[in-house]
């Protein structure tokens, strides 16, 4: 029996491991830290899985536990040595055509995304994900009207942000 849940288990991690990517994105800043953050995140959806009752997608319950483990383990570690972001290197390959204005404009808007608080950051990366309102509000625990109103002030802070 745990063999079966155990191939159960890598199958789904294998399949929606860019939602833990993206998680890990936006809560780090090097390599290492993303791989360490992927690990801590994996270990606890391991740990969790048992009592997954499949109320909700995977996918969706998947969020909830990685953006939990996230935000306890960015939490913790704010109050740590504070390192470079790894954006503010640039390791481009010229090339002759390469317009790098998408990848300007994308640092921009992730960079004032990390100057959300942890609850909004999970609300636009859900959102970003064309999640629809009702998986965002099941996944962050709040109603779906609030997630709604949320998300509007998000987006003024973000364009305040973006646009001083």
């Amino acid at each position: 029996m745990r063999k079966k849940q155990e191939a159960e288990f890598l199958g789904l991690l294998e399949k929606h491991q860019n939602i833990v990517h993206k998680i890990c994105r936006m809560y780090t800043y090097d390599e290492a830290t993303h791989k360490d953050l992927f690990q801590e995140i994996s270990i606890q959806l391991w740990k969790a899985y048992p009592k997954f009752r499949a109320e909700s997608k995977f996918s969706t319950w998947m969020y909830r536990v990685s953006l939990n483990t996230a935000i306890t383990l960015y939490r913790k570690k704010k109050r740590n040595v504070q390192t470079l972001p790894w954006e503010s290197f640039d390791f481009k390959i010229s090339a002759e055509d390469y317009d790098s204005t998408l990848d300007d404009n994308l640092k921009l808007m992730y960079a004032a995304i990390k100057e959300l608080n942890d609850i909004d950051k999970a609300l636009v990366l859900l959102y970003l994900e064309d999640k629809p309102y009702t998986e965002i509000s099941e996944t962050l625990g709040i109603s779906e009207v609030n997630a709604r109103v949320k998300m509007n002030r998000v987006k003024t802070k973000l364009k305040n942000i973006l646009n001083p």
